[in-house]
């Protein structure tokens, strides 16, 4: 593994794990309310894009992040529309 792969991988995990706090909180609090359906819409399709792309220039780093971040992504908007008050 060379230096900028590692940084890849670092700067990914920093920007997925940023993602955990507000997973965490808005399971406990069983509430989505202040979480808006377009913006976590338009930022997972894309997330997806860029996983794709990752898969097309065979990237790992890419693919893992945007693959972690996809799944929180993804989760969140479930909780949203579940709790949908």
């Amino acid at each position: 593994m060379d230096y900028i792969q590692l940084l890849g991988l670092v700067a990914g995990t920093f920007t997925t794990i940023a993602f955990i706090p507000q997973v965490l909180k808005t399971w406990r609090s069983r509430s989505a309310r202040d979480l808006s359906l377009g913006m976590f819409s338009i930022f997972s399709l894309g997330v997806a894009l860029w996983m794709i792309y990752g898969i097309i220039r065979n990237d790992l780093p890419v693919i893992i992040a945007n693959g972690v971040t996809l799944l929180l992504a993804l989760f969140l908007l479930f909780l949203k529309i579940r709790w949908k008050q």
